[in-house]
C-alpha cells in the first residue's frame, strides 16, 4: 500500500465468516485503508486490507486497547468498526481508549444485556413487553404467572433467537426451561449469573428489524426486513425480505419509537440491527444489538436500495461520510434451507442451475458432504444448509423465485 494513500484508516475487529461477510469488506476498502485485529493470519481478507494484527483473543477489550494504541500511535486511527455481536462490546473499549465514535463499553453492554436493555427502556417508557429475569424454573413459573400465558423464554444474552420459545402455561415453562438454559452462542460470554434468562410477555403481530445509522444521537433507518419465523413453538429465523419502498422507512409512530429507544439506551454513534413487534397497540422493542445485521439483511438492503451498508457503517464510525440515498427501487429476499431430520448425514447437495429462475442473486451451500445437521430446534442457526437470494418487484415475485430455488436444491443423505 502506498504511503502516499490519503483514505482514512479504519480498524476492523475481526470479519466473520466469507459467505455472509466479504461484500461489507470489499465495499469499505475502496475508501478506507483497513487494518484487521483478528486472531489468525488473514486469508482471503488480504485482498481488501492494507495491514493486520494477529492478537491471542479479539473478546479482551483491554488488551485490544492497548494493541491498538501502539499502531494508532504510528498511523492513527480515524474509526474502529466492529460487526460481530460477541466483540462489539470489546470494540467499544478500543474506540474509548483512543477517544473515537461509539467508545462507551457500558453503552453497548447495556445493548448486549438483553436485561440491561430492558431496564433502560423501562425507566424511559419506551414501549416493549413486560420482562423478568430469573434464575430457576420455579421464578419462571412465578415470573410467567405475572406475565401472563402465553409467555416467552429467552437467554439474556444470546441473538439469532437461540433459546427462544413461547410456552403456554405452566407444565411448558417446567418443560421448556432447561433448553433455554442451556442455549450456547459460538463463543462463551458471561451475563448475569444470577438471573441469567427472561421471561417476557408475549405481544402478538409482525416482527420486523431495522438496521439504522445513528448520528450525534439522531437516528436515521437504512432498511426494514420483514422475517419469516419458522419452526414454531421456536422463533427460528428462517428468511427476510427487504422492500425499498416499505411504508415503514418513514412511519411516524415506528420513528419515534426508534429515536426514544436509542435516547433511553445511550446509543449516539454508529449502526444499530432492532428488533420490533408491530402490534395492535403500536411497534414494541423486542431487542437492539450495536451493529450491523447478520443473515445478510444488510446485503438484502444494498440490493434493494444501493445504500451501502459496508460505507455507511465506515463513515458513522469515522465521522466521514454517510449516503443513504435511493439508487433502487426492489425488493429482496433470503431463505434459509434445512433437512428434514435430525442427525442427516449429508452426500452431495447443490443446486440445479438449469431450474433456477431469473432475479437469483446467488445460491449458496453452506454445509459439506459429511457434515451431520439437524432441524431447528436442535440445528438453529448452525442447522442451515444452504441459502438463496433473489431479487424482483414485489415480494411475491421474489417468494416465487426463491421457492423455485428451493426446489432447485437436490440435497442427498449418506
Amino acid at each position: 500500500m502506498s504511503n502516499t494513500d490519503q483514505r482514512p484508516l479504519l480498524l476492523v475487529v475481526a470479519t466473520g465468516m466469507r459467505l455472509y461477510r466479504e461484500y461489507l469488506l470489499r465495499s469499505i476498502s475502496e475508501r478506507y485503508r483497513v487494518h484487521l485485529f483478528l486472531t489468525a493470519e488473514p486469508d482471503w481478507e488480504k485482498e481488501y486490507v492494507s495491514g493486520w494484527t494477529v492478537l491471542p483473543s479479539t473478546t479482551d477489550g483491554p488488551a485490544m486497547a492497548a494493541a491498538a494504541a501502539g499502531v494508532h500511535a504510528a498511523t492513527p486511527f480515524a474509526g474502529v468498526l466492529c460487526w460481530d455481536e460477541v466483540r462489539i462490546h470489546a470494540t467499544a473499549f478500543i474506540a474509548q481508549a483512543l477517544g473515537l465514535r461509539n467508545g462507551d463499553p457500558a453503552v453497548i453492554w447495556r445493548l448486549r444485556d438483553k436485561g440491561g436493555t430492558r431496564a433502560a427502556l423501562e425507566a424511559s417508557d419506551v414501549p416493549q413487553p413486560r420482562s423478568i429475569p430469573v434464575k430457576t424454573v420455579d421464578e419462571a413459573v412465578a415470573a410467567a404467572a405475572e406475565v401472563g400465558y402465553p409467555a416467552i423464554l429467552k437467554p439474556r444474552g444470546l441473538g439469532a433467537s437461540l433459546g427462544v420459545i413461547k410456552v403456554h402455561d405452566e407444565a411448558e415453562v417446567r418443560a421448556n426451561f432447561a433448553f433455554t438454559e442451556a442455549a450456547r452462542g459460538p463463543e462463551p460470554v458471561v451475563f448475569d449469573t444470577d438471573q441469567p434468562i427472561l421471561v417476557e410477555e408475549f405481544v402478538s403481530g409482525e416482527e420486523i428489524s431495522v438496521d439504522s445509522v445513528v448520528r450525534d444521537g439522531v437516528v436515521t433507518p437504512l432498511f426494514v426486513g420483514r422475517k419469516v419465523v419458522g419452526y414454531h413453538p421456536y422463533a427460528e429465523e428462517i428468511g427476510h425480505f427487504v422492500d425499498a419502498s416499505d411504508p415503514l422507512l418513514a412511519d411516524p409512530t415506528l420513528l419515534d419509537v426508534a429515536q426514544r429507544t436509542h435516547k433511553a439506551l445511550g446509543f449516539t454513534d454508529g449502526i444499530t440491527h432492532a428488533e420490533y413487534m408491530l402490534t395492535a397497540d403500536g411497534p414494541k422493542v423486542i431487542e437492539v444489538n450495536g451493529r450491523l445485521g447478520g443473515d445478510m439483511i444488510p446485503y438484502l438492503g444494498l440490493l434493494a436500495t444501493g445504500v451501502d451498508p459496508g460505507l455507511v457503517a465506515a463513515g458513522a464510525a469515522t465521522g466521514g461520510e454517510v449516503d443513504v440515498a435511493h439508487r433502487h427501487d426492489r425488493v429482496a429476499g433470503i431463505r434459509f434451507f434445512y433437512v428434514e431430520e435430525e442427525d442427516t448425514t449429508l452426500g452431495e447437495l447443490a443446486f440445479d442451475s438449469a431450474k433456477l429462475p431469473d432475479g437469483i442473486d446467488r445460491v449458496v451451500t453452506v454445509a459439506q458432504p459429511g457434515a451431520v445437521v439437524s432441524p431447528p430446534p436442535k440445528g438453529t442457526v448452525w442447522g442451515r444448509i444452504a441459502f438463496a437470494i433473489a431479487t424482483g418487484a414485489s415480494r411475491d415475485e421474489v417468494a416465487t423465485r426463491l421457492d423455485a430455488a428451493e426446489a432447485a436444491l437436490d440435497v442427498k443423505s449418506s
